[in-house]
């Protein structure tokens, strides 16, 4: 039986990659799109290893058109479409914010132009909890006000929200879309061969614990202890990779099935929040392994505490994640375990 195609952009990409194995493990043929710029072809050797297949791969950029349309052309009969390619670093964008609306807001208009051309009217998009600012009140749900965005990063994604709304509402549309904001993915795939894979120093929490862990950091830097929460660290919702990336295979079937409105939104986290500091003892216990750190100061454009309000998903998408902090935290440390070794 034929598998129906799924265009997924950014699909080397940390989350991207976890996403083409659970798609195709779930029975679709995911397409990867990539540029790696903020990726390496080796997560795609780790993706063929788990699936005993190599997943078609387009190296190009979402922002050439003409190269997205020879994609769409050549693979033929692309069902729908999960976009993930986009600059992502919250501090990196206070640096270079052209950088950031030009590449996210851009390729998402190149794309959404070219779907229309070739009639594909399934997307899945990659949001954030960024969106919500600095909220005045947690948990988070989907109707929490967004407010002026904390970086140029956190406005690419209101921005795109808001393009894809509009689109949305526009007479003619057919497209359907299912905005999943992300909280804080961290983990890797139970095989440590495919895992959170930053190109220099980390931007992260997580690979930076792991990392000082390996000894290839010298020393964890926690980012402010004066922020108002119970220990004066950032408060997260640190969601397991896998279990995002299931929210994808879930969203897809969601919209192929034609259930639901035009566009829909969806927070994806675990419900729960946990400091830094909750994170660098969760490390700890899930790994014997002690880590050297200190407080240093907080970071800009950082939010004190966010984390999900996950009701929505779990009643209307039957969506939610299983894996604990401690689960999640072990597998990362796998997961560097395993990039040791390969070396």
């Amino acid at each position: 039986m034929s598998r129906t195609k799924i265009l997924v952009t950014g699909g080397a990409g940390y989350i991207g990659s976890h996403a083409v194995v659970e798609l195709y493990e779930a029975g679709f043929q995911p397409v990867i799109i990539d540029n790696f710029v903020n990726s390496r072809e080796s997560a795609l050797d780790g993706v063929e290893s788990i699936l005993g297949v190599k997943v078609p791969l387009h190296r190009i950029d979402c922002n050439d058109a003409e190269a997205l349309r020879a994609v769409f052309a050549e693979e033929g009969n692309v069902r729908g479409v999960i976009h993930f390619a986009a600059y992502k670093a919250v501090g990196e964008s206070i640096e270079k914010p052209l950088e950031y609306y030009q590449n996210n807001v851009g390729s998402l208009l190149t794309l959404l132009t070219v779907m229309r051309e070739f009639g594909v009217e399934a997307l899945v998009f990659s949001s954030s909890c960024t969106v919500y600012g600095v909220p005045e009140a947690l948990p988070v749900t989907e109707q929490t006000p967004t407010k002026q965005a904390n970086s140029p990063y956190g406005a690419t994604k209101q921005m795109c929200e808001d393009i894809l709304r509009d689109v949305a509402a526009a007479p003619a549309n057919k497209l359907r879309t299912i905005l999943l904001r992300y909280f804080n993915p961290i983990g890797a795939h139970a095989s440590a061969k495919i895992g959170e894979l930053p190109l220099g120093v980390p931007q992260n929490l997580v690979p930076y614990v792991t990392q000082t862990a390996a000894g290839i950091r010298e020393q964890l830097t926690i980012n402010g202890d004066t922020y108002d929460t119970p220990d004066g660290t950032n408060i997260r919702d640190y969601v397991h990779v896998v279990d995002l990336a299931k929210a994808h295979v879930v969203a897809v079937q969601r919209l192929l099935a034609g259930t639901g409105e035009t566009v829909e939104t969806f927070n994806v986290g675990t419900g729960r929040g946990n400091s830094v500091l909750e994170v660098v003892q969760a490390f700890e216990r899930a790994t014997g392994v002690k880590l050297n750190y200190r407080i240093g100061p907080p970071r800009p454009g950082d939010v004190p505490a966010i984390y999900a309000d996950v009701t929505k998903s779990v009643e209307i998408l039957g969506f939610q994640t299983s894996a604990s902090l401690e689960e999640a935290l072990a597998s990362s440390w796998k997961w560097q375990q395993h990039l040791a070794d390969s070396q």
